[in-house]
């Protein structure tokens, strides 16, 4: 569907043959991004990588967030610091048998909490130098998600300097480069008192850091890239981890059947021991569809950020000028009921025995879009997202609160650059076993 936006061009796709064409056919075309004012006055004018339009720095920065930050082996290196994060949340909603616990909050924390730990090697549970960092990401990924009228129609860019959107980007952007920038100084005052450190004691910091020193490099890192590509990380390895747990929690809620098939898997592959390792996550064959499953129905991020043209081409017979917008409507795309049968319906056992997954080789499945573009951090947030659902599954036996009704439980969706929960999800928990 070509719409116009004032003057500007703006392609909705929202079929799977459609988007192949777009990440896949015509990639490099379509491999650009259009220059936001959000992006541009959150993001440090375009400086990360999700943002940077397409050349040689954006090749530069994503190789250094595939091969550098998110890599296996650094995402394996993690491993103790989502075993202790779980843990901790673990022994929250133990210390509460029959009570309704909050859930949405508590993976909330627990996902900026893992990535603090990873970008910065600490976790923030107040106030830093008077700012309260989860209130101003919160804030600062509310802000980026949301739609300048000006970036299409200049003449009404006047309505956010009345409606206090203007003084909030004002607000937020500078408070968190004054965050960000009193952490890298930290962590360059440590470099130099305490030396190198091991590599799988590096934070994302300290990596950007050593790479700054590289003069070796095609292209040196400035501060304002290593402040981008952190950013970038909380979307890739918090923001979305929370919403995907939040959602296939509620889906299990609503459909206990389900939910004890997961747990007897779980449970018969784990026994009752403390630690549930990566090899055990490996054959849990009905969790990882239980994950498609809620990727499909809850993509984090519904509409894919979008693109840009950079010559005129065609689609599917139809003439696409170039400098056109393109949004990808993963939503609709994993819905279509010509092929997803039942395609409303919460059915993990659809992706049994079926080789469609979700890292951007089938197009009828794209929570992380595919191609150049596609989201670096899949790695990073799977991992923390099964760890946690098999912990859940394990450890406790869930319930809705009193009054509450499985496919009643309300699943209203709370709008933003992610999708989450209109009102917090709340459950009661109860501990199988003493641990």
């Amino acid at each position: 569907m070509l719409l116009y936006f004032g003057r500007n061009p703006v392609l909705v796709v929202s079929s799977a043959e459609a988007a192949s064409k777009v990440m896949k056919s015509h990639d490099t075309i379509f491999a650009n991004r259009p220059i936001l004012s959000m992006f541009k006055r959150l993001l440090y004018n375009c400086r990360d990588v999700a943002t940077a339009p397409y050349g040689d720095y954006w090749r530069r920065m994503r190789s250094i967030c595939v091969n550098q930050l998110l890599s296996y082996n650094r995402v394996q290196a993690f491993h103790n610091v989502r075993q202790e994060e779980i843990a901790q949340i673990v022994e929250e909603i133990r210390s509460s048998p029959s009570k309704a616990v909050n859930l949405s909050k508590m993976l909330s924390n627990f996902s900026t909490d893992v990535i603090c730990r990873a970008a910065f090697g600490m976790k923030f549970d107040g106030q830093r130098d008077g700012i309260d960092f989860k209130e101003l990401h919160e804030k600062h990924e509310e802000l980026v998600g949301s739609i300048n009228i000006g970036d299409f129609i200049p003449w009404l860019g006047w309505i956010n300097h009345v409606n206090g959107v203007e003084k909030d980007v004002r607000t937020v952007s500078r408070n968190m480069d004054s965050f960000l920038e009193s952490l890298v100084q930290e962590h360059k005052l440590k470099g130099i008192n305490e030396g190198e450190k091991s590599e799988n004691k590096q934070d994302f910091v300290d990596v950007l850091l050593e790479l700054q020193q590289d003069h070796s490099a095609e292209m040196s890192l400035d501060k304002d890239s290593i402040k981008g590509i952190i950013l970038d990380m909380f979307v890739a390895g918090s923001t979305t981890t929370y919403a995907t747990l939040e959602w296939v929690m509620s889906e299990l809620l609503r459909n206990p059947t389900i939910m004890e098939s997961l747990q007897k898997e779980v449970r018969e592959i784990t026994r009752d021991k403390a630690n549930i390792t990566e090899n055990d996550l490996e054959k849990m064959e009905y969790l990882k569809a239980v994950i498609k499953e809620t990727f499909r129905l809850h993509p984090p991020v519904p509409l894919l950020l979008p693109r840009i043209s950079s010559q005129e081409t065609q689609l599917h017979g139809y003439d696409i000028p170039a400098k056109t917008q393109v949004i990808i409507n993963a939503w609709t795309i994993h819905r279509d009921p010509s092929f997803w049968k039942e395609p409303e319906r919460f059915n993990p056992e659809r992706f049994l025995n079926s080789s469609i997954d979700f890292k951007g080789q089938h197009f009828n499945l794209i929570p992380f879009g595919s191609g150049r573009r596609g989201c670096p951090g899949i790695h990073f947030g799977t991992a923390n997202l099964e760890l946690v659902l098999a912990n859940f599954m394990q450890k406790f036996d869930w319930a809705l609160p009193e009054g509450a009704q499985g496919m009643n439980l309300d699943m209203e969706e709370h709008p933003g650059l992610t999708i989450h929960r209109e009102t917090p999800l709340r459950a009661i928990a109860t501990p199988r076993f003493t641990w």
